[in-house]
This record gives C-alpha cells, structure tokens and sequence, in this order.
C-alpha cells in the first residue's frame, strides 16, 4: 500500500519562502514520477511540479522560477522549495505519485501567505 505524508506547510508574508516534504513508502522499487498540487476551496486541483525518476522537474507557468522541486530517491522523498511567494499560492499542497497504474495522494498542507 502506498502512502504519502506531507510536512513543511505553515504561515508566511508575501515574499517569503517554504519547504515542503513527501515521504513515500509502500514500493520496494520506488516511484517513478512524484510531484505536487495544489487546491483553493471550491476550485479544482491544480498540478504545480512534478519529477521523473532521474530528476528532470517540470513546473506550471504560475510557479516557474519561483519554485523548485527536487527528490531524494533513496529516502523516496520529493521536496518543492517555494520562494518569492504570493498570496495566491495560498492552498492546500498534496504530493502525487502514480504507482501501477493508480495515482496516489497525500492528505495535503495548508500553505497561507499572507500580503
């Protein structure tokens, strides 16, 4: 069984910075893609980055040079540091990893920054 926990969300000013953290578990073989979203009350889920395997990052426009994602492939974490944030980054962050054919959530951090 695959599970995600998150960690590194909290409150910031507009400007600041913040790390978040996924471990994985449940593969012996690891996972291939990981990457994060992001949800605002009443809309859809929104893909901000993700990461291959090898380590090759692909972000949203939204958070392109603001924010970059990275992982540690023998501890099966993947981390997005964010930076020079706005508050309409303002949402709950969840790690993804697709894992033989299902996709796989965390329970999300609630990320606030304020102006």
């Amino acid at each position: 069984q695959v599970h995600l926990v998150e960690s590194g969300g909290g409150l910031v000013q507009a400007g600041g910075s913040l790390r978040l953290s996924c471990a994985a578990s449940g593969s012996d073989s690891g996972f291939s893609q990981m990457g994060w979203y992001r949800q605002v009350p009443g809309k859809p889920r929104e893909w901000v980055a993700s990461i291959s395997r090898g380590g090759y990052p692909t972000y949203a426009d939204s958070v392109k040079d603001r924010f970059t994602i990275s992982r540690d492939n023998a501890k099966n974490t993947v981390y997005l540091q964010m930076s020079s944030l706005k508050p309409e980054d303002t949402a709950v962050y969840y790690c993804w990893t697709p894992y033989n054919f299902i996709e796989y959530w965390g329970e999300g951090t609630l990320v606030t920054v304020s102006s």
